[in-house]
């Protein structure tokens, strides 16, 4: 986060953040589609450039949004994992995508995960987010057991 805030308003500290929207859309292709390495992020349907992809992936792990570890099945590689922070941003990009697919005429494949997150409520976006949790954070970091709670199932 920069050492001087414009203001202190949440929207606005949020969003100093955040950054820009390649930022909101590495979180989501992390969060939806599981992608967790450098290259996978890279081929991305919106076309981000290697440096601006490096980039937001540096602001996003200083940020404490993302975390960065090394590939144990490959030594050139680094695996980049949510965080509780990452993970608390959940229902604001359901949030997005709805609003996306409601207003803006968004893809209906596209918009399944936002629109089934948004119906499920609340129970389903925490199980979704314990699903987060134990894929980037380890099975410890649920926050109730598996099971306890519905579970996402998108069909095709």
């Amino acid at each position: 986060m920069a050492a001087t805030n414009r203001s202190e308003c949440p929207v606005n500290l949020a969003v100093e953040v955040l950054g820009d929207r390649w930022s909101l859309l590495v979180l989501r292709d992390i969060m939806f589609a599981g992608k967790r390495h450098y290259r996978e992020l890279l081929a991305s349907d919106e076309g981000i450039s290697t440096k601006v992809l490096a980039e937001r992936l540096r602001s996003l792990t200083d940020t404490g949004l993302l975390t960065r570890s090394e590939d144990p099945t490959h030594k050139q590689k680094a695996i980049y994992s949510l965080t509780e922070r990452s993970i608390a941003l959940v229902p604001v990009l359901v949030q997005l995508g709805v609003w996306g697919h409601r207003e803006l005429g968004a893809d209906d494949r596209l918009s399944r995960y936002a629109e089934t997150l948004d119906q499920g409520g609340r129970p389903l976006r925490e199980a979704f987010m314990d699903d987060l949790r134990e894929a980037h954070l380890g099975p410890r970091a649920r926050h109730r057991p598996r099971g306890e709670r519905p579970t996402l199932q998108l069909t095709d």
